[in-house]
């Protein structure tokens, strides 16, 4: 139970050992490969659960791979297996991976299997250009990184079985520990899982909880008092912790009037007599909810409401309409009672549990029009700060004018590109839920503006799925829009994110229709996007020779709207297909002007893809030496700006000349790195290919 990882503290004793034990772990680290330390920070003064923890030690002692510990909400199941988990850290010397799988997220939707696997993806040092596209082949690529390695994974809160299935690494080596209010009945009949049910603390147990918060000589001075309370938490930790924390922040009023306090409301009691964990945290928060003052009572409230997992400070401060410090100051105070969990800096976290009361409170506490109000800030704080975002990223897209922001939402703007990055990859699971309150609330622009919004960053990281399913979310809210600008340029990109999947047909109808619509509006911008986005689809299809025809279209355009950067990229498009249809001359002007205009506006990205095609022609027409500087230069930008998926590419036709000029070495080093990374990628075809080419390069030698 998180709550109680921050709220109880650890014994000078069991903090040298924990740490004794992470520096054994340490040792083994291998500084070229990232060893993950993901778990959350251990409990604090934790005591019970001796069973359990006997019961994991000899599971884990058998060379079980899972144990599956199971509960009611607030039980603490997550205490329980992060506190055996720190303490037999050395024996895990390769890393610990964590997932919190939100299973039973009240008001949310339980992490996918596919989210969670690009997490541990990333936590093990696979770069974005590594990750393959298909989820099968991510999962793949995360069982081969952890085959044989002695890894902890802790699999928190799952829903089912089927949640858990593909997470679960191949081989023996690793331990996993799930936890979930499901029994988990398939994972044991199917995986040979060890079952570990979590039950209520025994009265000592929970006696011992009070005690290492409030001290044994507060207990012993009111014994009936403290039996009430003990009787009433009914072995339930997350309860305990409330009661602790409610009874230190009032030191000097007696565990009678916070007996009698809970006594006095007898559904609370019903719940807690019931012993249903649910019913009884439940009771157990509200009293703690009726002693925090109005300020606190109201962002506690409306924090329910909130989509996601986690919220960011300045997204808080946007759903309360209140500034900064003032919710810094609030959430401090919330944290002290263990409503909310500062997960990182500046953001916050709830249980599910305490979310999903804090969501009552919010239906009970604020009319619909008040609720609704909140949803909307917090909404036009992702969309503001996403446009912005966006802008950084891609500065020579069309210009999309937002509506005023709500009042009382605090948007913001990164500094910069580096920033702009890192607040989508915090915020990007938040936004796409934003997406969904707009269109729950009829804000049919937002909702599109949301998908143009997020539709940089997703290219940038691969995240096509999610592309996607925003831009088709975008398509049914522009289609009821006065105005075709809207609806042109989401079929535009609808289009390009289905040709990015292999949906090819849909692509082109897609993208047909945003030619249509801006030929009807005589838009010559817009017609010139969606031919420059035709070119690329039919690319992807395999015509190079219909695909250049949709470029020199948009090259015409973008020249009679003096575009340059556009001009630039229908350029070097032009280009890069004439050499693929053997045309090299022609190929040659056109990216070398794409090229010079690149630079001159200082646009690295066009500029390393306009020297990648000025190598490929190089070397296509013997000059292997002038291919060699084209495709360094093209690398050297590529991995300055992080394309390396990009990069791969230009690194496997970087052999071809060298191999030409007879440097055998040279070419060998580049293709074997190339074949590294397409294998990583599940590159299946690209890695064939680079494979014979190291053949042929063998063969060659020993002739």
């Amino acid at each position: 139970m998180r709550q109680l990882a921050d709220a109880l503290r650890l014994s000078t004793e069991e903090r040298d050992t924990l740490l004794a034990a992470a520096a054994g772990a340490s040792v083994v680290e291998d500084a070229a490969t990232p060893v993950p330390r993901q778990l959350p920070a251990p409990p604090g003064e934790f005591v019970g659960r001796h069973g359990e923890l006997a019961a994991l030690d000899k599971a884990v002692g058998a060379a079980t791979a899972v144990v599956a510990a199971s509960g009611g909400g607030g039980i603490g199941k997550t205490w329980t297996v992060l506190h055996w988990a720190h303490r037999n850290l050395a024996e895990f010397p390769d890393g610990q991976l964590f997932v919190d799988l939100r299973g039973f997220d009240p008001g949310g939707t339980p992490v996918r299997p596919a989210t969670a696997v690009r997490g541990f993806l990333d936590a093990l040092g696979v770069k974005p250009a590594g990750v393959p596209a298909g989820e099968d082949a991510q999962t793949a690529l995360y069982r081969t990184l952890v085959a044989d390695k002695r890894m902890l994974v802790v699999l928190d809160n799952a829903r089912d079985a089927a949640q858990v299935v593909p997470l679960l690494p191949g081989g023996r080596g690793c331990t996993v520990l799930v936890t979930s209010r499901d029994r988990l009945a398939g994972l044991v009949t199917a995986h040979g899982a060890v079952p570990l049910a979590l039950g209520q603390l025994e009265e000592h147990e929970a006696w011992d909880v009070l005690a290492a918060r409030l001290g044994r000589d507060r207990l012993a001075a009111e014994p009936d008092a403290v039996a009430d309370l003990l009787r009433c938490c009914a072995g339930l930790p997350l309860a305990l912790a409330v009661v602790a924390a409610r009874a230190e922040l009032r030191a000097g009023v007696l565990l009678s009037t916070l007996a009698a306090e809970l006594r006095d409301v007898p559904t609370r009691l019903e719940a807690l007599d019931a012993g249903d964990p649910a019913s009884s945290v439940h009771a157990a928060l509200s009293w703690t909810y009726g002693a925090l003052d109005a300020d606190q009572a109201g962002t506690f409230a409306l924090l329910g409401l909130a989509p996601g997992a986690e919220i960011g400070l300045a997204a808080a401060a946007s759903l309360v309409a209140a500034a900064e410090p003032d919710v810094i100051t609030t959430l401090r105070a919330l944290e002290r009672v263990s409503l909310v969990e500062q997960c990182a800096p500046r953001r916050y976290r709830m249980h599910d549990l305490v979310r999903l009361f804090a969501a009552d409170r919010a239906r009970t506490g604020f009319s619909a029009e008040l609720r609704e109000a909140a949803l909307r800030r917090l909404a036009d704080h992702y969309l503001h700060t996403a446009h912005a975002a966006d802008r950084l990223l891609e500065p020579h897209r069309h210009v999309v004018e937002l509506t005023q922001p709500a009042p009382g939402a605090h948007p913001h703007s990164p500094a910069d590109t580096a920033a702009a990055m890192t607040w989508f990859a915090d915020e990007h699971t938040n936004v796409l839920a934003a997406q969904r309150i707009a269109a729950a609330q009829g804000r049919r622009h937002a909702v599109w503006q949301f998908a143009w919004s997020l539709n940089t960053f997703q290219s940038r990281r691969g995240l096509a799925h999610d592309r996607l399913a925003v831009w088709r979310a975008a398509l049914g809210a522009a289609a009821s829009l006065a105005g075709p600008k809207p609806l042109m340029r989401v079929h535009r990109l609808l289009g390009y994110a289905c040709a990015a999947l292999g949906h090819h047909e849909e692509a082109i109808s897609n993208l047909r229709q945003s030619v249509d619509l801006a030929e009807q509006e005589g838009d010559l911008a817009e017609q010139g996007r969606a031919y420059m986005t035709l070119a690329r689809a039919w690319e992807m299809r395999g015509d190079a020779r219909r695909a250049r025809e949709h470029a020199l279209q948009a090259l015409h355009i973008f020249q009679a709207l003096e575009r340059p950067v556009w001009q630039a990229e229908a350029l070097n498009s032009v280009g890069w297909l004439a050499a693929c249809l053997g045309e090299h001359e022609t190929a040659r002007d056109h990216c070398q002007a794409a090229f010079a205009l690149y630079r001159e506006h200082h646009e690295r990205d066009g500029e390393a893809d306009a020297s990648d095609s000025l190598g490929y022609i190089a070397h296509q027409t013997g000059h292997h030496d002038e291919a060699v500087g084209h495709y360094q230069h093209a690398l050297a930008l590529f991995h300055d700006i992080g394309h390396t998926h990009t990069a791969v590419d230009t690194l496997e036709r970087l052999g071809h000349p060298y191999a030409a000029l007879g440097q055998r070495d040279q070419a060998w080093n580049v293709w074997s790195e190339a074949l590294a990374i397409y294998r990583t990628q599940q590159r299946t075809t690209d890695a064939q290919r680079v494979q014979a080419a190291l053949d042929r390069l063998d063969a060659d030698a020993e002739s």
